[in-house]
């Protein structure tokens, strides 16, 4: 077991521990019905199972959120390329990044205006918890929460191993704590989302020209790195290119701040899910396998049943779900999934010109996305001072209003014996969701729930007529005769036949509803 013993320092920003790595014993339910504990080996960890709870859900809402949100400028990843001048590693062509022109103009040179120096300007004024819950409700989640911690390393809850969180700077509050309250209180799981990693070379800490390379301000920026050491993404494996790549990985005093957050997260906020970003495998194999751990024993002591989501090959398959970025599946999948994705085509964040994606996208990508045994996690960017930009609110308010007429076709379901059919193909990898087209009226997805079956149509048909080809006469995945047809949102059946061809639907004369169609297919 691993034994921290922490107290909050408010100096220097680093927290006093003392750490010593026992692999040992830890919760999970034995053949018998009687607890025995989880140990830290990957064979243990996959008798986790993926909870009910987060099979039903479908649907959530997280966001980014922290000091990057003052500067909107580009993305979030604006901490990171402000500090990449013409001699960073960087630097494409010998040239400044343009982060690093803008922030120069905009604020003064690095070594007179830091990072740092946006946390006091970062006040979150505005934010009110209990409105962030309600909007997260109206729009039909059924998980939410912030993100604990970007790769900026400023931590967004009451930290007693850290200076630097946003209980003690910034907005001086416990965003998480405030959050996780309000989120809970209406029903919804809590989630937190955990991006610190990524600080392991973040900020050129070898830059004496910037304020990084200062010890006073190590506990934000992250350890010591030399020049050249570290290039971005990090990480061991190049998954895209099919190569691997070795960087250093973390050392043992990086690995054990990183699981003690983790901990601390965990003992004081009991999420329903913790969600991690890519790149992890920079953190020591024995680590991970002691979070879960941790986690997974915590969860069972409070019979909770909790869910942990990852990247690529970051964690052992089998051992929590697997989460994508930005992409889906092209096909149905044995096992369930999740795909994070933002409302924003360009940014992550709150930027000054937004790209917001349309609530038509939106809601057909999360029925393609649940039709295919998955589920969406969506991203949505407030401002530094607490607001929801009101784009983002109606196009939440608008799913909200869909969900509510058609959510028995999303909530609770589960895959058919086929995804769906179309002539529209998606794209499957790594940031790919850009490359995929809008889907047309031909393109239908299934779900079912309690052996009844949905076909949602995700556009409407010109002619008022659709033909589900999937369903034709003599087919062999669905064999019950049709007694009835309805179209949620709308009175009364609908007229159809069984053709040769396909299941033909004739539609109301006016279009019912602004998005994609669900057609309740009644057996008995």
């Amino acid at each position: 077991m691993i034994r921290y013993l922490n107290k909050k320092r408010k100096s220097g920003g680093k927290a006093t521990r003392w750490c010593s790595h026992l692999l040992g014993l830890t919760l999970v339910m034995a053949q018998n019905g009687q607890a025995q504990e989880y140990t830290s080996d990957w064979e243990s960890l996959r008798q986790h199972e993926t909870p009910e709870w987060f099979l039903d859900a479908k649907f959530g809402i997280y966001c980014h959120w922290g000091p990057y949100s003052v500067p909107e400028f580009k993305n979030e990843w604006y901490s990171h390329w402000m500090y990449v001048n013409k001699d960073n590693p960087e630097a494409k062509d010998g040239k400044a990044s343009e982060f690093y022109d803008y922030h120069v103009k905009t604020y003064g040179p690095l070594n007179e205006f830091g990072y740092k120096d946006f946390i006091p300007m970062f006040k979150a004024e505005k934010f009110n918890a209990a409105e962030w819950a309600d909007l997260f409700e109206k729009a039909g989640a059924k998980f939410a929460g912030p993100v604990s911690e970007h790769a900026d390393g400023f931590a967004m809850w009451d930290s007693d191993l850290t200076r630097w969180d946003a209980k003690d700077m910034g907005p001086k509050r416990d965003i998480m704590g405030e959050l996780s309250e309000e989120i809970r209180k209406r029903g919804m799981k809590f989630i937190a989302t955990y991006h610190r990693h990524w600080l392991l070379g973040w900020f050129p800490t070898w830059d004496e020209s910037t304020d990084a390379s200062n010890p006073e301000y190590a506990g934000l920026y992250g350890p010591k790195m030399k020049k050249g050491d570290f290039q971005y993404p990090p990480s061991t494996h190049d998954i895209d290119a099919g190569i691997e790549k070795y960087y250093p990985l973390a050392d043992e005093a990086f690995n054990s701040e990183w699981l003690a957050r983790l901990k601390e997260i965990v003992d004081k906020y009991s999420p329903d899910l913790v969600w991690f970003d890519n790149k992890m495998d920079v953190i020591g194999e024995d680590y991970r396998k002691e979070f879960l751990r941790y986690y997974y024993n915590q969860a069972a002591k409070k019979d909770q049943k909790v869910v942990v989501t990852y990247k690529f090959y970051d964690l052992a398959k089998g051992t929590a779900v697997l989460d994508l970025e930005r992409s889906r599946m092209k096909e149905k999948k044995e096992f369930p999934w999740l795909t994070d994705d933002s409302i924003d085509w360009n940014s992550w964040s709150h930027i000054k010109n937004p790209k917001y994606k349309s609530v038509n996208r939106l809601v057909d990508f999360l029925v393609d996305v649940v039709s295919k045994n998955g589920a969406v996690l969506l991203n949505i960017t407030p401002k530094a001072n607490g607001e929801i930009p009101e784009p983002v609110k109606e196009r939440l308010l608008q799913m909200g209003q869909w969900l509510k007429t058609n959510g028995e076709a999303i909530y609770g379901t589960r895959p058919f014996k086929v995804y769906g059919e179309g002539e529209t193909r998606v794209t499957e990898g790594h940031l790919s969701e850009e490359k995929n087209p809008d889907n047309t009226s031909k393109d239908i997805r299934f779900t079912t729930k309690n052996g009844q079956l949905y076909a949602i149509a995700l556009d409407w048909p010109a002619d008022n007529r659709l033909l589900i080809k999937t369903l034709k006469k003599g087919n062999k995945v669905f064999t019950e005769p049709i007694r009835r047809i309805e179209l949620l949102g709308h009175d009364g059946p609908l007229g159809f036949k069984v053709a040769p061809d396909g299941l033909h639907i004739k539609l109301p004369e006016k279009k019912v509803g602004d998005h994609a169609f669900v057609f309740k297919i009644i057996t008995d």
